[in-house]
């Protein structure tokens, strides 16, 4: 099939929005007695932040890939709904805490909710969302008991799995480590990101759709190649993307000193001197302009953005592989592979 440079995808994301977002402002999480004193306090320190930040959230491609899930093994993606929202509480609750980790000041273009609120607030709303996560599953009285069951033992393991590369992420920052292994890097942002952009809310879709378990483990393999190749292209565009599309977050990758593909690939290909001044500029915390465009130009020089930009296509076509000589129903298979050309050809 030829690529349709993400089209198809892009319009199933603007379909399923809005049935998403009103599923979310239906069943956002409330204070249990609204009559109490202390309800509107509730509301106001807790309930609301987290209502305000997941209802700022960008093209609910998670959760859609969760009803694309369901569609996918022939059904209604109805029925895929509450663990869509599910799906999209983790991603409330990461973002809040990667902020902090991260000490950023911008999400989706308003303070960070520890500037906003103050930490200890933001500490507690994200905590909320990862309760979300499991609580609007058991409230489901549509999903029966073992479908229940399988799919908060999918996402336990999809948020232990997301931890894991967080952990490995912010560890060789802290550590200042920079003898990080290509296939570290990958094992870090697969589990990081690939899970939780892709794997597992498309296996959850199909598992709520009754898939089978062929099914299930041909659209996780799929979604843990493609979700890769979204961080990788995300990566990319961080360096060598739009700045006027990257915002305040350009290069922030190299201020940050992020063990990306990019970086890892520069510093293993490059001479010892060009090694020793990039590696000094991905340590110092740089937002020189000046500073940044020489990194930038030292990843280049080692062939860095176009191996990485290769291997996002080659785990793109490797991703569609996994589909083959599977059944699935034709217009989610065409969607699907959209997808994974989205995940590539997107520019923001």
């Amino acid at each position: 099939m030829a690529s349709d440079g993400g089209a198809a995808f892009a319009a199933y994301l603007a379909q399923k929005r809005p049935q998403i977002e009103d599923f979310l402002s239906r069943f956002t999480p409330r204070p249990e007695d609204s009559t109490v004193h202390a309800a509107g306090d509730l509301a106001r320190y807790l309930y609301e932040p987290l209502a305000r930040f997941t209802a700022g959230g960008g093209k609910r491609t998670r959760p859609a890939l969760c009803l694309l899930g369901a569609e996918a093994v022939g059904v209604d993606p109805i029925c895929a709904l509450s663990t869509a929202a599910a799906i999209e509480y983790f991603q409330s609750a990461a973002l809040i805490h990667d902020d902090i980790a991260d000490k950023s000041e911008l999400r989706r273009g308003n303070p960070c909710l520890h500037l906003s609120d103050g930490l200890g607030i933001a500490i507690n709303v994200g905590d909320l969302a990862l309760v979300s996560v499991y609580a609007g599953l058991l409230a489901d009285t549509s999903l029966d008991n073992d479908t229940c069951a399988r799919i908060l033992c999918e996402l336990t393991y999809m948020e232990q799995r997301t931890l894991e590369g967080q952990a490995l992420d912010l560890g060789w920052v802290r550590d200042g480590l920079w003898d990080v292994s290509v296939d570290d890097y990958l094992y870090m942002a697969s589990h990081k990101t690939a899970y939780y952009s892709a794997a597992t809310p498309l296996a959850c879709g199909a598992i709520c759709g009754g898939g089978t378990d062929e099914q299930v483990e041909a659209l996780f393999a799929f979604g843990l190649d493609a979700g890769l190749a979204f961080q990788l292209q995300d990566d990319l565009l961080n360096l060598v993307g739009d700045q006027a599309e990257q915002g305040k977050d350009y290069r922030s990758d190299i201020t940050e000193g992020k063990r990306t593909l990019l970086a890892v690939w520069a510093l293993a290909h490059l001479g010892d001197a060009d090694r020793s001044e990039l590696q000094s500029l991905l340590s110092k915390g740089t937002s020189d302009q000046t500073e940044l465009a020489r990194a930038v130009e030292l990843i280049d020089q080692a062939g860095a953005v176009e191996h990485v930009r290769l291997q996002a296509h080659q785990l793109v076509e490797r991703a569609k592989g996994h589909l083959a000589g599977v059944e699935l129903a034709d217009h989610a298979s065409e969607v699907l592979e959209s997808m994974a050309d989205f995940f590539v050809e997107r520019l923001g």
